[in-house]
């Protein structure tokens, strides 16, 4: 019986599964789409027993699809979506409040205070981040501050955080784990990535509770096993990682210097530094990439909160678009020499900028200008915003040769030459670009014996298209600067 390694990849949007055989090819892919609740200016928030519903559903399709029991499965690895904050009660298991999504900006005022008061100098010496909304710390204090006694039962141990990791693991095990991974919590804002360790200091300073906290344990690990009610049979759980760590590791960047680019709800760019944990002097973040065998890997990472989330906008907000495939067709007709910008600020900017109150905008706009301008410039707003990143990267010392590239706009190839030409580097395109699904079934398959190493890993990736630069240095550097000025009329306003 061939190896079957099962991912389940939680996203912002959408919960999916996928099947895997022992070669990282995919036999069956199951995707749901669930809801968005947005009760504020800048606030986004999920319900955590939807998305808990939701993978469970996609995983029993997948499996149905893939024509296979449970009971064939090596292991499951999982990879979610990032800081999004959900704190439940330990009896019932049920959520105290909406999960509070990585988008969602409500504490900015709070960040604001903490970093007047001279606070962020400890935040990135202790986990490498900057002190801002994204981050699940302030969210947690939101949450038993708004919340009626919850802070008190969090003091007495009557709660549990998660992120979405920790939560469906719970769920998969019926309450037995309440345990995450280094690289999700690494990017709680609580975690010290140097002592690999949760810093009492920092849970004083964002008011979270310990007893609060799961267990940190490697990205290829026993996590449990799930009851047999879910899938029908118990399974390990062996592999957690967080979605861009999972990205890394599935793009196979196991070497320093080597990155990946992910374009899904936002776009992460993640450079591998190997066993340093590199200071960034241009606002990006020093983060884990993975821990494997007790031993830390270090990365930088610029992460930009809009990217296919603009063209769902353009699809769902406006209409202009039935379907997000339609934008290769606009950007065909309009050309890369495009008048207008839309800047995604739709829930502030992230690296390098910064800018929790910054608001989206579409600019250039002339009375001749439609349709297919606007969407095109939404495709470009993809790549400038990821030129910020390589830009910020390069002035902290580092240099990108090549670039490799997954995610659902990887696949648009017009997108993916306007890349490479806006950054003037060369962009590789794997054979399969689900790899953030992928990484995490890589992690399942190390700690089960699927795969003896990283390096038999490494040797199963491919290669599916290279994408070189041929744009003219004039016109690059003319469109990138178009770009700069729009992002600086946003973070005026």
């Amino acid at each position: 019986m061939p190896d079957y390694l099962l991912a389940i990849d939680q996203g912002t949007t959408s919960s999916r599964a996928i099947v895997f055989d022992e070669t990282g090819t995919s036999v069956a892919v199951a995707q749901q789409e669930f809801h968005q609740y947005f009760p504020r200016d800048g606030w986004v928030e999920h319900d955590a027993v939807e998305i808990w519903d939701s993978t469970l559903t996609v995983c029993r399709e997948v499996l149905e699809r893939a024509g296979i029991e449970a009971a064939a499965l090596a292991g499951i690895g999982i990879t979610n979506q990032r800081e999004t904050t959900i704190i439940w009660d330990r009896d019932t298991g049920k959520p105290i409040h909406h999960a509070i999504v990585w988008q969602d900006r409500r504490t900015a005022s709070v960040c604001t205070k903490l970093k007047t008061d001279g606070y962020e100098s400890l935040v990135v010496e202790r986990t490498g981040l900057l002190i801002d909304p994204y981050f699940s710390a302030t969210k947690i204090a939101w949450i038993l501050d708004n919340t009626d006694g919850a802070r008190a039962r969090a003091e007495a141990g009557e709660l549990a955080f998660g992120t979405v990791d920790s939560w469906l693991l719970w769920n998969l095990t019926s309450g037995r784990s309440h345990l995450t991974d280094a690289t999700n919590a690494s990017r709680t804002a609580l975690f010290n990535i140097h002592e690999q360790a949760w810093d009492d200091e920092l849970l004083r300073l964002f008011r979270v509770p310990r007893a609060l906290l799961p267990e940190v344990l490697d990205c290829a690990a026993d996590f449990g096993t799930t009851d047999e009610v879910c899938l029908g049979a118990p399974v390990r759980v062996a592999g957690i990682a967080g979605d861009q760590h999972a990205a890394l590791i599935g793009q196979a960047c196991f070497e320093p210097g080597m990155a990946k680019s992910t374009y899904g709800t936002g776009c992460f760019l993640m450079l591998n530094t190997g066993k340093q944990a590199l200071r960034s002097e241009n606002r990006l973040l020093t983060t884990m990439a993975y821990r494997l065998d007790g031993v830390p890997c270090y990365a930088m990472e610029g992460s930009i909160f809009v990217a296919g989330a603009a063209m769902q906008w353009l699809r769902d907000g406006l209409k202009l678009i039935r379907h997000a495939s339609e934008s290769a067709a606009c950007a065909e007709q309009v050309g890369v020499d495009n008048p207008v910008y839309l800047v995604p600020a739709f829930t502030g900017l992230g690296a390098p900028h910064w800018d929790p109150h910054a608001r989206g905008a579409i600019m250039g706009l002339t009375r001749d200008t439609g349709i297919a301008e606007i969407v095109t410039a939404g495709l470009q707003s993809v790549c400038y915003q990821t030129k910020d990143l390589v830009r910020a990267i390069q002035n902290d010392g580092a240099r990108l040769q090549a670039l490799r590239v997954d995610g659902g706009m990887a696949v648009n190839d017009w997108v993916m030459q306007f890349l490479s030409d806006i950054l003037n580097v060369t962009v590789d395109r794997p054979r399969v670009t689900e790899t953030t699904a992928l990484g995490a079934a890589y992690l399942a398959g190390l700690h089960t014996g699927v795969y003896k190493s990283l390096d038999e890993i490494a040797r199963l990736w491919e290669q599916e298209r290279r994408f070189e630069p041929a744009m003219k240095p004039a016109l690059r550097e003319s469109l990138y600067a178009g770009w700069l000025d729009a992002v600086e009329r946003v973070c005026n306003n």
